[in-house]
Order: C-alpha cells, then sequence, then structure tokens
C-alpha cells in the first residue's frame, strides 16, 4: 500500500484537493468529506488509467509538515 499527500484547500465555494506526485489529478467538492471521498476515488482512478495505458505510476516522494511559527 502507498500512501499519497493529498493537499486540501478551503475555497470560495467548498473544497478543493490535490496529489502533488500525481499531476493532473484535481478534485472539488462541497464539503471537506465529499472532496476526501472524491480524492480518494480520484487516486484510485488515476493509478488505474496509468497502468491501463502502460505508463509508470509515480511514487509517492511529497511530504506534507505543519510548521508552528509564532508571527
Amino acid at each position: 500500500m502507498k500512501e499519497y499527500a493529498v493537499i486540501f484547500e478551503k475555497t470560495s465555494t467548498g473544497w478543493s484537493a490535490y496529489a502533488p506526485d500525481l499531476p493532473g489529478l484535481g478534485v472539488a467538492g462541497p464539503t471537506y468529506e465529499a472532496t476526501e471521498q472524491l480524492i480518494r476515488e480520484g487516486i484510485a482512478f488515476h493509478i488505474e488509467g496509468l497502468l491501463a495505458d502502460g505508463e509508470p505510476v509515480p511514487e509517492p516522494t511529497t511530504r506534507v509538515v505543519q510548521m508552528p511559527i509564532s508571527a
């Protein structure tokens, strides 16, 4: 099992998400929960498409860290 970093961003109409290690994959939904489900399905679909096309599946390399900054 591989674990891909996913970035969630709040938008004016809901949420968007993308996986930096899987270029071309991005989703948007009305709620965080809906967007999380869409990105899970999107990652699986994206990888299936790469495999079906004989393309390599990128390894997950992106790391996400939250850094506390006093400002």
